[in-house]
């Protein structure tokens, strides 16, 4: 079982987090690489809601094909082009993490690896074997 922790000798995250996730010996991982906004045909999205929720359904993609779900991420690393996103961006993740607080970092970068790409996001997941 994962324990996510927020010490009280800390700031409280500003959104839904944790600063620290325990995984236990004997855990499975899954490391899944920056995951951007094209779906299985190609298509790619257009503006920043519309791109962060491909992101984040790719990501459900790829936990589902280690048989893993949302509520088994350790850590999620995003990288957006824009601060004035990062508002949004607090909020479709929360939304879509169910309340599920694994440890994140958010960076705003001068841009992806492809032009038009809003935003990247990579993880971490682990489970009990």
């Amino acid at each position: 079982m994962l324990n996510f922790i927020n010490p009280d000798t800390m700031a409280p995250p500003p959104s839904n987090f944790s600063h620290v996730v325990d995984v236990p010996d004997g855990t499975r991982m899954a490391f899944i690489s920056g995951q951007v906004a094209i779906d299985k045909d190609g298509q790619k999205f257009e503006g920043f809601e519309a791109q962060c929720k491909q992101v984040l359904h790719n990501l459900e993609l790829a936990l589902a094909a280690v048989d893993m779900e949302i509520t088994d991420l350790v850590r999620l690393n995003a990288f957006i082009t824009d601060a004035g996103d990062v508002g949004a961006f607090r909020d479709i993740r929360d939304a879509w993490s169910g309340g599920h607080p694994a440890a994140s970092t958010l960076v705003v970068v001068s841009a992806l690896a492809a032009p038009g790409w809003k935003v990247e996001i990579e993880a971490v997941a682990a489970r009990a074997k």
